[in-house]
C-alpha cells in the first residue's frame, strides 16, 4: 500500500492532507524521514510515524449477509449450542465478526455480520424501530379476530407487545412485520392463542432481504446496500468505508 493512501485509510487525514504531510516531511517509516508519497508501506514491518506518533490501520469493516438456516445458533461462540453462525464461514472472515440481533436456532432467515459495532449498536438499539419481516407457518389457519389481536399488542411476561402489521398469505401461513426482538416473540404470542409455529423465516432486516441466497449461503454487501444502512440510521458513511 503507497504510503499515501495508507496515511488517509488509517484514519489520520484526508488523502490530499497526507500529500501535504509527506512532502514537508512530517513523516517518518521506520524513524526514517519519508518525502515519497508512493512509498510501498507494509504495516506488519514498517512502522510509520506523524510528527513522532505511531500510526496503525485502521481495521477493515466488513458486512456479510448470511440466510441462517435452522439448526445453528446466533452467537460467536457456544461450547454447548453446537454450531454457530460464523461457523458457516472460512475461517479467515470470522475474527472480531458479530450477529447483529439474534435469530433462535429454530429460525432462518436474514442475519447481518459485521465487526462495525457502531451499526450494530444503531440497529440493535429499540429507538431506531428497524422493521422486521417474517413468513410464519402455523399448525393451522389462523382466526382473524386472533390475528386482530396480535397485530394490536398483546400482554407478554407483563408487558404489551408493540403493534405490528400481520398478513395472511395462505390458510396457516402468514406475512408478519414488527420491530420489536423480544426472545422468542412471533413464537410465543402465538402459542397464547394455542398456535403452534411451525417453521419460521425473517425475509426482510430493515433495507436488507434474501434475495436469491438459500440457506447457509452468505455474500458481502454491495457498497450500495451499505450506504443505504448508514442513510437509514444517518450517519457518515466515509466513516465507515473500508
Amino acid at each position: 500500500m503507497r504510503l499515501q493512501v495508507f496515511l488517509s485509510h488509517s484514519g489520520a487525514c484526508s488523502r490530499r492532507k497526507a500529500l501535504e504531510l509527506i512532502l514537508s516531511g512530517h513523516v517518518t517509516v521506520n524513524d526514517k524521514p519519508a518525502t515519497e508519497p508512493s512509498l510501498d508501506v507494509d504495516p506488519d514491518s514498517r512502522e510509520v510515524k506523524l510528527d513522532g506518533v505511531l500510526i496503525t490501520p485502521r481495521e477493515k469493516k466488513i458486512y456479510i449477509l448470511l440466510h441462517k438456516p435452522q439448526g445453528v445458533v446466533s452467537t460467536v461462540k457456544d461450547a454447548h449450542a453446537g454450531q454457530t453462525v460464523l461457523e458457516l464461514l472460512p475461517a479467515a472472515l470470522r475474527k472480531g465478526l458479530h450477529p447483529v440481533g439474534r435469530l433462535d436456532k429454530d429460525t432462518t432467515g436474514v442475519l447481518l455480520l459485521t465487526n462495525d459495532g457502531e451499526l450494530t449498536h444503531r440497529i440493535s438499539h429499540p429507538s431506531f424501530e428497524v422493521e422486521k419481516t417474517y413468513e410464519v407457518l402455523l399448525n393451522k389457519d389462523a382466526a382473524e379476530s386472533d390475528l386482530k389481536a396480535i397485530g394490536s399488542g398483546v400482554m407478554l411476561e407483563g408487558r404489551k407487545t408493540a403493534p405490528c402489521r400481520v398478513k395472511k398469505l395462505s390458510p396457516g401461513k402468514l406475512e408478519i412485520i414488527l420491530h420489536e426482538g423480544r426472545k422468542r416473540q412471533i413464537r410465543r404470542v402465538f402459542s397464547l392463542f394455542h398456535y403452534h409455529v411451525k417453521e419460521l423465516k425473517r425475509v426482510r432486516q430493515g433495507s436488507l432481504d434474501l434475495g436469491g441466497l438459500k440457506e447457509g449461503e452468505w455474500r458481502f454487501l454491495e457498497d450500495s446496500e451499505v450506504r443505504r444502512l448508514f442513510q437509514d440510521f444517518k450517519f457518515p458513511p466515509f466513516r465507515h468505508r473500508p
